[in-house]
């Protein structure tokens, strides 16, 4: 599936956060999240993953919309789509735990070899019928853009995409900025992955008592 300019832009405008975009997720409230950054020459990998619960405050079975408190207090809506296939066990009550992750990748490819490219992918899964709701959809963007300038004073290297677009990518580490060169490419692979599962139900408190006073 071939990939609009919005999304390459996209893709490679993360390079230029790349020691900075993990702490937006971390600030989120009520979440549990770690983040890893790990360098070599020519290559740099950020990943953060992001964990949260809340506890489902209403279901529109007309229209698949189920209404989340989190666990800050905040209330959010989102619609289960079809791939959600039990819907219907889903109940006021239920928890749902979402775990969020995120790649990126980079790489430098010395020396003009393949012309400009993105890719994308996505794919998306269910639990089987039968079980508790459930659902996770992986996807990954991939881009190959053009070295066409390097400004080492402003340690600024300009990426070029496929659809034409220009980035300008900031590279802090002398030792790789050096050995960036004009002419060379860089290929950026973007991989994200969200995972929603409704738990059991959670206990209420008459049932709580019941259970406490027949110990």
């Amino acid at each position: 599936m071939s990939m609009n300019t919005k999304n390459t832009r996209l893709v490679l405008a993360l390079a230029v956060a790349l020691g900075t975009c993990a702490g937006a997720l971390a600030q989120q409230p009520a979440a549990n999240s770690s983040s890893t950054m790990a360098t070599a020459p020519g290559k740099a990998l950020l990943t953060d993953v992001v964990k949260t619960t809340a506890t489902v405050v209403g279901v529109d079975a007309g229209t698949r919309v189920i209404t989340l408190k989190r666990q800050d207090g905040k209330v959010v809506t989102m619609t289960a789509g079809e791939e959600v296939r039990n819907f219907p066990q889903i109940k006021v009550g239920d928890r749902v735990d979402v775990e969020y992750g995120r790649a990126l990748a980079l790489e430098l490819r010395k020396g003009n070899a393949a012309k400009a490219s993105a890719n994308e992918s996505a794919a998306v899964v269910s639990a089987p019928q039968g079980q508790k709701p459930a659902a996770g959809a992986v996807r990954e963007v991939t881009v190959l853009a053009d070295v066409v300038g390097v400004d080492t004073a402003n340690k600024i290297v300009t990426l070029k995409g496929p659809a034409g677009n220009v980035v300008e990518m900031v590279v802090k580490d002398p030792a790789q900025l050096a050995n960036i060169k004009k002419g060379d490419q860089v290929q950026a692979v973007y991989t994200e992955s969200l995972a929603i599962k409704v738990s059991a139900a959670a206990a209420k408190d008459g049932d709580k008592k019941a259970k406490e006073a027949a110990k």
